[in-house]
């Protein structure tokens, strides 16, 4: 018999679809309470916040890089300028798969593995919001023609009218100048992140580096409104970069060209300043190397190259060339003779070929080893004798000696706008028990005397002392720039002049040197003959690898590299000094026979006209009767 079929309860499922329509409807009232609250907040309560948001996202902050300052010579010759360039950038936000986009333009252009990497590097640095990125610089019509036919695949990469740095002498002034190059990693976390928004380089060496505030200027901005793609659909705001300042330097391309044809190929410096204000007039370090190739990024196997020369073209010989002086500090040394009275003009030394210190059997050798008999001072600084400089030194004591040698700026800084100068060394008693822990001893003073032993200086530092007794003390610091803007730099950190007791001695200092020159037996006559003009020199000759005691100088035995190095200090005219020159020639050993000619040939460079003649503004000022003179 079959179940009997139930009767529905209709009351029953009323009240659960009633139920379960209030369920719903609480539930749609609950989310819609919830979407009234969070737009009251969105749209009330955090309304400044996101009109901001939204805002920064339709309008971007774009830098204007400033155009950089040019530098010219003492003459308005361009040593520095900005060459317009196509450089490749990328703007990460814009693109849709940066590392993909990258190789592609590796396979488009043909270029090396090595460019690869650098791409990475350039990415990685730290950077603002769609600020581009440069990636290759200086790209040629083909390539700028196979990037716009690829475009379309290659979101976020542009080809944009750029300006880079160029050195249109090259070489020549490498060493002074210096260079600009890419923003390293390091250099990127200590620059001023909004200055130097969107700038790529930055100077690395010489005048580039000092006056980096002055010359990269100021960074300028855009305001722009972009569509969700990024494309900047109008211009809000613009506000004009300021430029950086025009350095006019004190060097002379002329004698600069001078000064490297007399040095030739030999490696060594030169430097050439004016003594009553210290202008720089030619500064050269030979060998040298093409600044414009590191602007944009010089290759590994360039650097490696230039790194790895025996003849190191990278090194500033002239700030960073640590040397004995030899006898070219002699005129100093008899400075600090004369003051000390320790000695006077007419003092005599006997020389027979050496000097002997006291109770002491060693022998330091005069460079003419039969001797010159019994010279005075005048006598002494024409033969360049060393027993007489040997005498005078020992009789100073180290510690006089090193207090006079200071004064003329030996073993420190000397310069007003070269941060690369190295101090050099003027040793001392106190220097010698800090540094080696030993006493000082009486033949070490001995050698000093004819600048040897521990010192060394750099080539500026001669030319700077030599300045001193040009300029009879006066201390004017030596710098590059001539005019920074329009403006002569300000030396704030003045140094002393050397007053000396009696002002007399400079002109007998003076008048040694020009015997040098100028006399039957000068040691340097050759170098000033036919001269038009005064000439004050000094050579000479400084040992690169000690000699035994008893044994001569063979330059056949000597390794070239090993053999003496050859230098020369002078100014001219004598009388009026407008030219002070040091010469330094490296492993060149005779310093009057082959660094004089050096000196002599840069003199006339600068103090003759076109015709061979006496420039009339360089010529003797004329004296009244009774007018003491040398």
């Amino acid at each position: 018999m079959p179940e009997p079929i139930p009767i529905k309860d209709h009351e029953k499922e009323t009240r659960l679809v009633n139920k379960r329509l209030m369920a719903c409807a609480a539930f749609v009232a609950a989310i819609t309470c919830a979407l009234v609250v969070r737009l009251y907040v969105l749209q009330v309560v955090e309304f400044d916040y996101h009109s901001t948001i939204s805002e920064n996202n339709r309008v971007h902050v774009l830098p204007i890089t400033p155009t950089r300052g040019l530098i010219y010579d003492r003459n308005g010759v361009l040593l520095a300028d900005n060459r317009p360039s196509f450089n490749l950038t990328i703007t990460r936000e814009l693109a849709t798969d940066v590392k993909t986009e990258l190789d592609e333009v590796l396979n488009l252009l043909h270029l090396p593995a090595e460019d690869r990497s650098q791409f990475d590097k350039a990415m990685k640095q730290a950077r603002h919001p769609f600020v581009p990125v440069t990636l290759f610089y200086e790209l040629s019509e083909e390539q700028i023609a196979v990037l716009a036919v690829n475009e379309f695949r290659l979101p976020g990469l542009d080809v944009e009218p750029q300006f880079v740095r160029h050195y249109p002498l090259g070489a020549h002034f490498a060493h002074s100048v210096g260079y600009v190059g890419r923003i390293n990693e390091k250099e990127s976390k200590a620059l001023d992140t909004v200055e130097y928004r969107g700038t790529q380089s930055i100077g690395k060496t010489g005048i580039e580096k000092f006056y980096e505030a002055q010359l990269h200027g100021h960074v300028g901005y855009e305001e722009v409104e972009t569509n969700a793609q990024g494309r900047v659909l109008r211009v809000l705001k613009h506000t004009d970069p300021v430029p950086g300042e025009n350095i006019v330097l004190s060097l002379d391309v002329k004698l600069q060209e001078a000064a490297e044809q007399a040095l030739g190929d030999r490696r060594g410096s030169v430097v050439a300043l004016d003594p009553s204000t210290g202008e720089v007039l030619a500064m050269v370090s030979n060998p040298s190397f093409d600044p414009n190739l590191f602007v944009t990024g010089i290759s590994s196997k360039e650097y490696s190259t230039l790194r790895d020369s025996i003849d190191r073209p990278l090194f500033n010989r002239v700030l960073r060339g640590l040397y004995a002086p030899g006898s070219t500090i002699k005129p100093e040394v008899a400075i600090a003779g004369l003051d000390a009275g320790v000695v006077t003009p007419q003092t005599r030394v006997f020389d027979p070929g050496y000097y002997q210190l006291p109770d002491f059997d060693h022998k330091y050798r005069n460079w003419n080893h039969s001797g010159d008999g019994w010279v005075d001072m005048d006598a002494a600084i024409m033969r360049s004798n060393d027993t007489y400089f040997y005498d005078l030194a020992h009789k100073l004591g180290i510690d006089r000696l090193h207090d006079y040698m200071a004064m003329f700026g030996l073993g420190e800084k000397v310069s007003l706008d070269m941060n690369e100068e190295a101090p050099g060394l003027m040793p001392s008693q106190a220097w010698k028990r800090s540094t080696r822990r030993q006493a000082w001893f009486p033949g070490e003073t001995v050698i000093l005397g004819i600048g040897q032993g521990y010192m060394q200086v750099t080539p500026l530092q001669l030319a700077q002392a030599t300045a001193l007794i040009a300029n009879k003390g006066v201390w004017n610091r030596p710098h590059l720039a001539k005019t920074v803007d329009g403006v002569a730099p300000m030396d704030e950190h003045p140094m002393p002049n050397i007053l000396l007791k009696d002002p007399r001695d400079w002109e007998q200092v003076n008048h040694g040197m020009q015997m040098v020159m100028h006399d039957a037996r000068g040691i340097a006559r050759a170098a000033a003959a036919g001269a038009q003009y005064r000439i004050a020199g000094k050579s000479g000759t400084a040992q690169v690898v000690a000699i035994k005691q008893g044994e001569r100088y063979n330059r056949e035995k000597t390794r070239e590299r090993n053999r003496d190095n050859a230098l020369f200090v002078g100014f001219a005219p004598a009388e009026h000094p407008k030219i002070v020159i040091s010469v330094m020639i490296e492993n060149g050993e005779a310093g009057g026979r082959v660094a004089g000619p050096v000196v002599r040939e840069i003199m006339d460079a600068w103090l003759l006209d076109q015709d061979g003649h006496l420039k009339p503004q360089y010529a003797a000022p004329s004296k009244a009767p009774g007018d003491p003179h040398v």
